[in-house]
């Protein structure tokens, strides 16, 4: 038998579990999911096609390189091949599947993704799209990926609904249609072949040996998952159906209108009320509560509490839930490529509601009973307690418990470590409070959380929060500064005094903001405040403290609405689509900030690695350990400054529970 390198595969599969809905791998465990193609090639050779669902058989020694460590497996989006493949496998050669890791983690049914690299997050570094479709239309492959794959997957691999002309069937097979099935083969071939001409083109930009390991941290994590409370997720459900047809019912009697979440039968009850409002959403509720009568503001409360779309999070819950009760499948490596954080996938633990209850354990207690009365006895906002208490249905499994350990304002301690700010660090080093000393720099007087000058902290809040990247007027009011109590004309003063009490900042703006206009305007290389920023084949890099680059495509110096110079690139826009972006010094330097802090839990995850990590939200970890772990020696670890960045304020903090909450 040959020695094999590497593997480059795609696979076509079947599972009657929606995909987008629920991951790959509650997909993966359905009873009737199949491999139906296996399209593969061996270090870099012709791609085969196998027709598993027609009975071909994959050859020994390709079953052998899946569960071989030592062969390096490619994929576009490899998660989905490892997974899948993990659990075929598991059920048709169970003689050769072997897992990874110790057998009191979790990890047991997936194989080992050491082995395995992500041509996905290999573009997604370079700044490319997260499609294969859109990458291989950026970069002007030769071999694109064959468009009719979209209505190709909705015949073969889904569900198909009974209809007569189809003989009442509920799922095509290739026999149906033996045209499209040959070239669903050809779809198959396709994508392998398009895959590996993207490794060809970014060749001469490797991913560094270092983000492979992470990806590899973060694949872990993913298959280790994080407990499910389904009790909690069921009975909210539950409770939330009855009280949305509650309030519906209360509703209908106030108004006398048929559905008064329409928005023109709410207006026109409105009118008819002596109310006139162009809008209903949450922040034109909130202000017209504060002139309308006592009947109108019951009315415009119950509707709010009946928006409440705080139920969405326990169903998704409930699709995700695998076989052993844990959710998986939740961070999304490299989801944001201007700074490589996460993104957050199915739940989405980076947008869960706070809760702020101080009886936060009481009330689940009431939800995870079921009993609905009393939940709506001791509570006027039954959807408001429900969303308070998304996150305490992750739970550590039994006889463990939760650490959570954050860092503490570690976009702030970079930034001000970066730019050198001095009066800032000295805050962090003394554990001071940020805000308060904001303050009282920005209005040259002592300002105390509890004591003197107390009402001035919000103001040093608001201003800190959204000024550190350049913003200015309409990034307070984004922020909700008006809706503080703040004056329209209190605004510019504001932004004012934070530059005026930060300069080391707003200097490091406008240096980084040089150095990438002369890098790209003289195609060379240039440095500041420890960063670097090369240009070079149609490509700008930041080259990060730890190493890492992030990376601009095709940069060009153009001229901005006031008829300055500022930089495009192309990249994914806001709008999810590929389209040139403009930037400027602040927002590169919010990118380099966060990326930074995003490479310093990268460092953190990997000092605990040791640990059962389940999950992660930007500068929080969190590890299901046993009761007698130490949350000071955990806090401890995460808190080690990399070598990278020396003489960075680092610290973090954490509590200890039984179910996650944010402390």
């Amino acid at each position: 038998m040959r020695k094999i390198g590497t593997l480059s595969i795609d696979i076509e599969t079947y599972s009657s579990i929606d995909l987008a809905k629920c991951g790959v791998y509650k997909y993966s465990e359905s009873s009737d999911s199949e491999v139906l193609l296996f399209a593969y090639s061996v270090d870099g050779g012709s791609v085969i096609v196998i027709d598993v669902a027609n009975g071909e058989s994959i050859p020994d020694e390709i079953l052998q390189a899946l569960v071989d460590d030592s062969v390096i497996k490619w994929a576009f989006n490899a998660a989905f091949e490892r997974v899948f493949l993990s659990i075929w496998l598991k059920r048709n050669y169970p003689e050769l599947f072997c897992s990874y890791s110790i057998p009191e983690d979790s990890v047991g049914n997936y194989l080992d993704p050491s082995a395995w690299r992500c041509s996905m997050i290999w573009s997604a570094y370079m700044g490319l799209p997260l499609s294969l479709e859109g990458v291989g239309a950026v970069l002007g492959l030769e071999e694109q990926k064959l468009k009719e794959g979209k209505d190709l997957i909705r015949y073969f691999c889904k569900p198909c609904a009974a209809t007569k002309v189809n003989g009442g069937r509920t799922r095509n097979l290739p026999e149906h249609a033996p045209d499209k099935w040959e070239l669903f083969k050809a779809y198959n071939k396709r994508d392998v072949e398009v895959e590996m001409n993207i490794q060809k083109k970014l060749s001469h930009y490797p991913v560094p040996e270092f983000v492979w390991e992470e990806y590899h941290l973060d694949q872990e994590i993913n298959d280790r998952g994080i407990a499910l409370d389904m009790d909690v997720v069921e009975n909210a459900i539950r409770i939330d159906a009855i009280s949305k047809a509650t309030l519906m019912a209360t509703m209908q009697d106030l108004t006398d209108l048929e559905n008064p979440n329409s928005v023109a039968q709410m207006k026109g009850w409105l009118a008819a009320k002596g109310v006139d409002t162009d809008s209903l959403d949450k922040k034109a509720v909130i202000e017209l509560l504060k002139t309308v009568p006592t009947d109108v503001a019951d009315v415009l409360t119950l509707r709010q509490q009946l928006a409440k779309s705080s139920v969405k999070k326990y169903q998704a819950m409930q699709n995700a839930v695998c076989d052993d009760g844990r959710a998986r499948g939740m961070f999304q490596f490299y989801g944001a490529n201007r700074s490589g954080r996460w993104a957050g996938r199915i739940i989405q633990l980076q947008n869960l509601p706070q809760n702020h209850m101080e009886d936060l354990d009481v009330a689940r207690d009431i939800v995870k009973s079921g009993d609905y009365e009393i939940l709506n006895m001791f509570y006027d906002n039954v959807p408001g307690v429900l969303s308070e208490l998304i996150r305490t249905a992750f739970i550590p499994r039994e006889g463990y418990k939760f650490a959570v350990a954050d860092f503490s304002a570690i976009e702030a301690r970079v930034i001000a470590h970066l730019a050198k700010e001095r009066w800032r660090m000295k805050v962090f080093a003394d554990n001071g409070d940020i805000y308060c000393a904001s303050a009282s720099a920005m209005f040259g007087v002592p300002v105390e959380k509890h004591g003197q000058n107390a009402h001035l902290r919000q103001k040093g809040k608001i201003a800190e929060l959204a000024l550190g990247y350049g913003g200015s007027v309409g990034a307070l009011t984004s922020m909700g500064a008006l809706d503080m109590g703040l004056a329209e004309e209190e605004l510019q003063p504001l932004v004012d005094a934070w530059r005026a009490a930060n300069p080391n900042i707003v200097q490091f703006w406008w240096d980084v903001d040089n150095a990438v206009k002369r890098a790209i305007k003289e195609r060379t290389a240039t440095k500041t405040h420890g960063i670097r920023f090369i240009y070079k084949s149609a490509m700008l890099f930041i080259v990060l403290p730890s190493g890492r680059r992030l990376a601009y495509v095709k940069p060009r110096i153009g001229e901005n609405k006031f008829g300055g110079e500022s930089v495009t690139y192309e990249g994914v826009g806001t709008n999810k689509k590929w389209e040139r972006i403009e930037s400027y010094g602040p927002k590169f330097v919010e990118n380099i900030v966060q990326a930074i802090s995003r490479d310093i839990l990268c460092y953190a995850l990997r000092t605990l690695s040791h640990c059962f990590i389940v999950g992660h939200v930007h500068d929080e970890v969190i590890i299901e350990c046993r009761q007698d772990a130490s949350l000071e020696a955990i806090c401890e670890q995460m808190g080690r400054v990399p070598e990278w960045i020396e003489g960075l304020l680092l610290r973090a903090d954490g509590y200890e529970t039984q179910f996650y909450k944010k402390d």
